[in-house]
């Protein structure tokens, strides 16, 4: 059995994620209050008793997930399962730091400070409302880059997330992509739908917090990772720490190629996918990637503990 660790991506977030974690393992709630410190502000009292409206900003809601899923892996480590039990790591956009952070190329606190870095250079590379994001369902990534291009019209539109066969999400400016609704849905889309995100990402509209993440990266350490990543932008495995963040800044325009990474995968002899963090959302999309994948949740202590008794039995 070959064993994948991922991590949640936005979208994610929830009141209350991961207090149960930090209420049952005392190294969960270590990572909490590694971050809060690491922030200057109780991020963990926003997550466990906030208004889902202010978790959800992009700048809180990053450090959280990641947060979230760092305090399920040290639960797992602390049931005996440790990262390289997994023969890779990967997460989709935010959730890549929570690989890197479980795999040790990255501090927790480098990691928090990070991602709210990303989160404010990401939210405010773009006016609200000049940009936006579509959902569309049932056409393939090269027909949706192909609708994206006919769309454009000299403004940027381009297919930034290939979630799953069925799922890719397009970003760009708003006007852009509301004509690439209108297209997929000509050329037999099952639904096109705008996302309620505050920024449009992973396309060149992101390229001012691109170069704000090019210098807050080159400030931190990156060590190679104990297990290697599976980089968004290259749907393949990557370990070296220069490389890791080069990739970490091109990923901020570039597309989240998660569909080729969970194939990727599953082409190395991955059988089994756990999600360690908040939801279950790559969970579905890596049924519909890959059927044969066993995908398993780990964000609660009854999860942690019967993910480490599966491997015992």
């Amino acid at each position: 059995m070959s064993i994948a660790f991922v991590f949640p991506g936005q979208g994610a977030q929830t009141i209350g994620m991961g207090r149960a974690l930090a209420e049952a393992y005392p190294q969960a709630k270590a990572v909490f209050d590694e971050v809060d410190e690491a922030l200057g502000e109780s991020l963990s009292n926003l997550i466990w008793d906030g208004d889902i409206e202010t978790l959800t900003l992009t700048q809180n809601a990053q450090p959280a997930l990641m947060a979230t899923s760092m305090a399920a892996m040290r639960a797992l480590e602390a049931e005996g399962v440790p990262v390289t039990t997994a023969a890779f790591v990967a997460g989709h956009s935010l959730g890549e730091y929570s690989a890197l952070a479980a795999a040790g190329a990255l501090s927790v606190s480098d990691t928090a400070r990070l991602l709210r870095t990303r989160g404010r250079a990401m939210q405010s590379a773009v006016p609200v409302g000049e940009g936006a994001m579509a959902a569309i369902l049932g056409l393939d990534f090269d027909t949706v880059t192909a609708v994206a291009a006919e769309a454009a019209q000299g403004e940027v539109c381009q297919a930034a997330n290939d979630n799953d066969p069925a799922q890719v999400v397009v970003s760009g400016h708003k006007a852009a992509v509301e004509r690439a609704v209108d297209i997929a849905k000509e050329k037999g889309a099952k639904r096109a739908v705008m996302l309620p995100v505050s920024a449009p990402f992973h396309c060149a509209l992101m390229e001012p917090a691109a170069k704000v993440m090019q210098e807050a990266l080159a400030g931190v350490e990156i060590k190679a990772p104990a297990v290697p990543l599976i980089a968004n932008v290259r749907a393949a495995p990557v370990s070296d720490p220069d490389e890791i963040r080069a990739l970490l800044v091109e990923q901020v325009t570039g597309s989240v190629r998660w569909r080729e990474s969970v194939l990727a995968m599953a082409a190395a002899g991955v059988s089994e996918a756990w999600e360690i963090g908040a939801g279950k959302a790559l969970s579905g999309m890596i049924r519909r990637i890959d059927r044969v994948i066993a995908c398993r949740a780990v964000g609660t202590p009854d999860e942690v503990r019967a993910a480490a008794a599966s491997l015992n039995g």
